[in-house]
């Protein structure tokens, strides 16, 4: 009897591991496999100048494209910071001006996949925010502050120049998710930038 129960639970650990493997991997490989849907939406929104979803049942379609040079990043933003657009990307914040106009647009995404870069990015860094109409705009990184998440203190939507606030949950790597903390880059347009 003991060597019929040694027999199978080695095998059952196994299968236990593999699972919790594939579940804590699932995250990843979701938000990946999604970029070439969305790639794909994005190729489509710039020849048709219409908002097209990646796939039928999506609630969100790409708005811009978010590139950091310095860090190899190049990701697409969707249209809303609601949990299924944020499992497939960074999220353009509907309350904030939109991309490329006057005032702060503000884009969150996780710290634990799309931006887990921003725990290494620097002040003078630029980032590029492209729309679908090929215009596009280059932020210089001015300030990153932890914030707790009541304080909207650094949202200054109604500035008069370009600004850019990148946003997520602070600290990086943490084995809890959600939190208190969020972690804000803020960025100013290159033409507002005095040197």
């Amino acid at each position: 009897m003991k060597l019929l129960r040694t027999k199978y639970v080695s095998p059952l650990l196994l299968l236990l591991a593999a699972w919790q493997f594939g579940q804590g991997s699932y995250i990843h490989v979701k938000a990946q496999l999604a970029q070439y849907l969305i790639a794909s939406a994005w190729q489509q929104t710039e020849l048709e100048h219409d908002q097209v979803k990646p796939w039928a049942w999506a609630d969100m379609w790409p708005v811009a494209k978010l590139t950091v040079p310095e860090h190899d990043i190049e990701q697409y933003v969707l249209a809303g910071t609601s949990g299924e657009s944020l499992a497939f990307g960074p999220g353009y914040v509907f309350a904030s001006s939109p991309p490329l106009t006057r005032g702060t647009t503000v884009i969150a995404a996780h710290r634990d996949t799309h931006f887990s870069f921003l725990q290494y990015l620097q002040r003078g860094e630029k980032i590029t925010v492209t729309t679908a109409n090929g215009k596009h705009r280059d932020y210089i990184v001015t300030a990153m502050n932890v914030v707790d998440k009541s304080d909207v203190t650094w949202l200054d939507i109604d500035v008069d120049d370009y600004q850019l606030s990148l946003v997520t949950c602070y600290p990086f790597n943490a084995i809890q998710v959600g939190g208190d903390l969020r972690y804000v880059v803020q960025a100013r347009a290159v033409e507002n930038i005095s040197i």
